[in-house]
């Protein structure tokens, strides 16, 4: 377990999945962003902060019973960043912060524990970000020493801008989990991720799943043969 508190960022709203609320669909018999605050809270001592937005009763409501904070974000549609930053004044303390996506239920316990442990092995003092074949992923990690600094400009707070600017402050991670990089956006995503929970992780409902990534990114059959699960 580390001494870090994880925010996930519930407040999107997926115009590509049409009405349907992503974050309320089933995975693993729970609605998804319940998945994503327990799969969050295997990893970590502090608490687990969720941004809300978009159907924020209807999210409230499906984490009933999880050990959590909630804090609502108004200006959800102004784009992700301000949910970064809302989360991020909410923290009080924290040594490190955790900052996530509720729509990535391929990332597992194990794929959080090895960005975790990758941080802790290079320089604790700078922004660990996930990264495969050029392609930044989710969540990142970033020390207490910095969160003032990303909310520092109130044109664009939190990450993206600050990453950007500050490359002195960020240290990328090779990672080729698929769960750092693969979000449910469409309903095409949603429904190659109800193969894997209806054939359980079969090899054949991975290689679909895999297949549908492959697509997604326009993987080259060579970038494809780094796409690896945690079971194979």
């Amino acid at each position: 377990m580390h001494d870090v508190t994880a925010i996930i960022l519930a407040a999107g709203l997926s115009r590509r999945m049409g009405a349907a609320n992503k974050l309320l669909l089933p995975v693993n018999g729970v609605p998804m962003i319940r998945h994503m605050v327990e799969t969050y809270h295997l990893v970590t001592d502090g608490p687990v902060l969720v941004v809300t937005g978009h159907d924020a009763n209807a999210v409230i409501a499906c984490l009933e019973g999880c050990e959590m904070q909630v804090v609502h974000n108004p200006n959800y549609a102004d784009g992700q960043q301000t949910s970064v930053a809302c989360g991020l004044r909410a923290v009080t303390q924290a040594h490190q912060v955790l900052i996530g996506l509720g729509d990535q239920p391929v990332l597992t316990s194990h794929d959080l524990q090895i960005l975790l442990d990758a941080h802790k092995a290079a320089d604790r003092t700078r922004i660990s970000i996930p990264m495969r074949d050029g392609k930044r992923g989710n969540p990142i990690l970033v020390p207490w020493t910095l969160r003032d600094r990303l909310l520092d400009d109130p044109r664009s707070p939190g990450c993206k801008t600050f990453t950007r600017a500050n490359p002195d402050d960020v240290q990328f991670h090779a990672l080729p989990s698929a769960g750092f990089y693969t979000d449910v956006d469409t309903p095409e995503a949603y429904d190659a991720l109800r193969v894997i929970q209806l054939e359980g992780t079969s090899v054949n409902a991975l290689k679909r799943f895999k297949r549908h990534l492959c697509r997604k990114w326009a993987l080259t059959s060579e970038q494809a043969e780094h796409i690896r699960f945690p079971c194979c």
